[in-house]
């Protein structure tokens, strides 16, 4: 197994990280300077390895190791905000050397395209120029929820870890595409990014999407420098990354040094095809559909897990059964949760906090007093302020397995 090795460690720790690695392969690594200019992984190691290998993630659960993707459970994802080390990891490609050194160099963002006057702006210049904002802002995977789908599609397995929501702090992407001066033929924006291909083949992108202009310019839209009061972490986009919140994931680019203003849709790498796309109309599960009848995904569904407890706990009976976790929807707020521990029978509303800003998520909780002693099921669901719900089965199949917004259900005992 093989993994990118810059994504775990400083350039100053490495000599560090190959000693612990030497002792938990058992023997010294020859031409070790070769692998520390690889940017690999010993092959010899195992997933548990490479994870403790991995300062600050090591509780999450490794998806794949070149890219890396990983995901938390959901019981680790209970705090109000969450924190950098639970917070999910989705790469396309291997995290620049720029990243992991959190040394900015020549480093500039590039505003250019259809605009009057082309910008090369220092992260200096984004911070002393325009309006800061601090947000808490969910980012979640288009993805999340794919192991739910069957027929079993390929891509990465995500379970429900592949969301979080830290707090960023930034300026807004529409006041620097204002002062370049966005042009009336603009239609699109377009990210590219430093995190070079799995190839390494220089010019080839992993990944450059974007999203129509006026999400562009929507107030909420931000360039964020900041996650949880530091400097973004090398796995979340050192120096700088995109956020388009309410939109999934591969529209928040991160490592971001150019944002072009396109004339069209933007069709860079993962725009087109079925990549991040989903069926115009409903299909069969296991389904061959043409090109052409897939759209873009835009908008997130509502969507809500249990962070307390997890499947498997047990309680004496005799207390209120204690319930809590957060909702989340594309579309603004989550107005209501439902919480059922009779197969749906009934319903019992929970209390559902405000939340702290647009585009955050909301935490919910309820104590429950149950009948008897025994077996149960928690079932979740959210509506949001515009009457969506969260269906109680996995929503309709699509090839890639997108947008599983399925209520989210655990077991739990009274003894």
């Amino acid at each position: 197994m093989k993994t990118d090795f810059l994504t775990h460690t400083r350039r100053t720790d490495r000599r560090k990280f190959i000693a612990g690695l030497t002792a938990a392969l058992g023997a010294p690594i020859v031409f070790q300077d070769q692998l520390l200019r690889s940017g690999l992984f010993p092959s010899a190691l195992g997933q548990e390895a490479i994870q403790k290998g991995w300062p600050g993630k090591e509780e999450l659960r490794l998806l794949s190791d070149k890219p890396v993707n990983a995901e938390a459970t959901a019981t680790l994802l209970d705090d109000p905000i969450t924190p950098n080390h639970r917070h999910f990891v989705r790469n396309n490609g291997l995290i620049p050397e720029r990243a992991t050194s959190a040394k900015l160099g020549d480093w500039s963002l590039t505003i250019d395209g259809e605009v009057e006057k082309v910008l090369n702006l220092s992260l200096e210049d984004l911070k002393d120029g325009f309006s800061q904002q601090s947000a808490a802002l969910v980012i979640e995977c288009g993805g999340n929820g794919r192991a739910g789908y069957y027929p079993k599609v390929g891509g990465n397995p995500w379970t429900l870890g592949a969301v979080g929501c830290a707090q960023y702090r930034g300026v807004r992407l529409r006041d620097v595409l204002n002062k370049a001066g966005v042009k009336s033929t603009a239609v699109y924006i377009a990210y590219y990014g430093e995190d070079p291909h799995l190839s390494r083949e220089p010019g080839k992108y992993p990944i450059s999407r974007g999203v129509p202009i006026e999400k562009a310019l929507d107030e909420h839209t931000l360039l964020v420098w900041e996650m949880n009061g530091v400097p973004l972490p090398a796995e979340h986009g050192f120096p700088l990354r995109l956020i388009c919140p309410g939109w999934p994931g591969s529209t928040s680019g991160k490592w971001i040094n150019r944002i072009q203003i396109r004339d069209q849709i933007h069709d860079g790498p993962k725009m087109t095809g079925t990549s991040y796309r989903v069926p115009k109309h409903p299909v069969a599960p296991g389904d061959k559909l043409p090109e052409e009848d897939f759209e873009i995904i835009e908008t997130m569904p509502v969507k809500s897990i249990i962070t307390h407890p997890g499947t498997g706990a047990e309680f004496p009976f005799g207390k209120p059964l204690l319930l809590r976790g957060h909702a989340w929807s594309g579309n603004g707020d989550v107005a209501r949760m439902d919480i059922s521990c009779d197969f749906g029978a009934t319903w019992h509303q929970s209390d559902l906090a405000a939340p702290v800003n647009k585009y955050a998520w909301q935490h919910w909780s309820i104590l429950l007093d149950l009948p008897k002693a025994g077996y149960y099921e928690v079932w979740a669901r959210a509506t949001d302020v515009e009457g969506r719900g969260q269906p109680m089965v996995v929503p309709g199949w699509n090839p890639k397995g997108y947008l599983n917004n399925a209520a989210h259900r655990i077991a739990v005992k009274l003894v």
